[in-house]
């Protein structure tokens, strides 16, 4: 079995399918792979900091690079973003469903110390349906996503360069804050504007909160009996 001679630091999210299956491709093709995964909050394992190597691969990581050790990545540190190049940051898929986007996509691009400006290597594509909502989107995406990643990492293998992109991202991305306010319903908001809101961030156990002279409510859609 001809594995490429080649480090790798691969960051991902933990308990997703879709990371496993990016993380089960790089351990099959390549023959030094340290891999760390983890959820919203966790620190970055110190021990990465002892990391060297040709490449680091982010996919869904929860977790922010450090200047210093993107610098260790002799080749490209590089990041699969889960949205096209106009809507860089949190909450993406929230911000396209919101803004009532035809076209969403996935992007691969180089890493840099501020959060998705680097160097844009190739965006993928698709529709977004007037019958999309965040489950629906979200699950498309990772699926265009991780073809995206086997697209990029086979050219890796093949020991060819990254393409250069013509696209650029359209904006600053988006906070943390700008997606807690999304989320925020009040009595002076339009029936339209309401209707947008609950679309763009009911997701499973998630929904818009209602803020009432003070109070906070939990919104209650007919779906939940």
């Amino acid at each position: 079995m001809n594995k490429r001679k080649c480090s790798v630091l691969f960051l991902g999210k933990k308990k997703d399918e879709h990371v496993e299956k990016a993380l089960k491709f790089c351990q099959l093709n390549f023959t030094d792979v340290t891999a760390y995964l983890g959820k919203w909050g966790d620190p970055l394992p110190e021990d990465s900091g002892w990391w060297e190597g040709e490449y680091i691969i982010s996919y869904l990581s929860r977790w922010v690079v450090p200047e210093y050790l993107l610098k260790k990545a002799k080749v490209a540190s590089i990041n699969f973003h889960p949205a096209s190049p106009d809507y860089p940051g949190f909450g993406c898929t929230n911000f396209a469903l919101y803004e009532e986007a035809k076209e969403y996509g996935v992007t691969c691009h180089h890493m840099a110390s501020r959060v998705d400006t680097g160097e844009i290597i190739a965006v993928k594509r698709f529709p977004v349906f007037p019958t999309d909502n965040v489950a629906t989107l979200l699950l498309r995406t990772y699926d265009y996503q991780l073809v995206l990643f086997y697209e990029i990492v086979s050219l890796i293998l093949e020991g060819k360069e990254l393409p250069v992109s013509e696209e650029r991202w359209t904006r600053k991305p988006f906070s943390r804050k700008e997606f807690d306010e999304l989320g925020r319903i009040t009595p002076d908001m339009t029936r339209e504007e309401i209707a947008k809101r609950i679309r763009a961030t009911t997701f499973g156990v998630w929904k818009p909160a209602i803020e009432l002279q003070g109070f906070v409510f939990e919104l209650k859609t007919e779906q939940d009996g």
